[in-house]
């Protein structure tokens, strides 16, 4: 079990694939990393003293996530780490992203769930790059993940990597994947006090996104309060309202990533 949040270890069922081809596991090629704690004791005859040394159970992970970094500044590529809970819209906001910039910039994505290859067909339907990597039993992705689909991609120099974490607004947010920056999708049939529940994901967030605004006069969702309740939690956050689905506020949300390419 991972000693950070409690799922699987990743190299127990972690899968790469791309589509159309063999699988690719990571036990096949990795040595196992292992996150865990180190304990010291001493007794003697009169008393009991134990002596517990924590260890960061996030130290490899940042070391990896730094190297992954540097690999991704090397080749001038931008990388975005989506994250949001299920069936916020994250994969359709992706696939229509994707269709109005494949025509001005390169682009691959790097899909994560914890199992099935769906959303990897999705995006390969679209003619970009992707990589489908599958968590098993773990509950996110991590930076030796992505580094490793990084490699299986090939980037291109001066190109955009999109990276579709699992679909989990809690353990994501502890992970660093080398990312330049986090956008955190909520929608508006969740409820707005979102933010209020999960703030370590929007406190480690550049962005939020709040997706399926078509659905507002449907359901009972405040835009206004949940941007004062994620500002709350991060004063920082940029926000995009928009609708994947009908192309309503994209453009912004567009235009915002060309110009991170354009270093702007």
């Amino acid at each position: 079990m991972c000693a950070t949040c409690g799922c699987g270890q990743p190299e127990n069922g972690t899968k790469i694939l791309i589509p159309g081809e063999t699988t690719f596991s990571l036990r096949n090629e990795l040595e196992p990393h292992s996150y865990h704690h180190a304990h010291e004791h001493h007794h003697d005859d009169n008393s009991s003293i134990q002596i517990d040394i924590e260890r960061n159970v996030l130290h490899e992970n940042n070391l990896l996530a730094q190297r992954n970094r540097g690999f991704l500044e090397a080749l001038n590529v931008f990388a975005i780490n989506l994250v949001s809970s299920p069936g916020s819209g994250k994969t359709t906001l992706l696939e229509e992203s994707i269709k109005l910039l494949k025509s001005e910039l390169e682009l691959a994505i790097i899909e994560g769930d914890q199992q099935s290859m769906n959303d990897a067909n999705r995006i390969a339907a679209t003619g970009v790059p992707v990589v489908q990597v599958n968590t098993g039993k773990g509950c996110h992705l991590d930076a030796h993940m992505v580094l490793h689909a990084m490699k299986k991609l090939e980037l291109k120099q001066n190109s955009l990597l999109f990276i579709e974490n699992v679909g989990n607004l809690v353990c994501p947010a502890m992970f660093d994947l080398g990312e330049n920056k986090r956008v955190v999708i909520i929608s508006v049939t969740e409820g707005d006090d979102k933010p209020l529940k999960y703030p370590y994901m929007f406190d480690s967030s550049q962005v939020c996104i709040i997706n399926k605004i078509d659905l507002l006069p449907y359901v009972n969702f405040n835009v206004e309060k949940a941007r004062e309740y994620a500002l709350k939690i991060n004063h920082h956050l940029q926000f995009f309202e928009l609708s994947a689905t009908t192309g309503e506020g994209m453009k912004p949300w567009l235009d915002w990533l060309k110009n991170q390419i354009n270093g702007k």
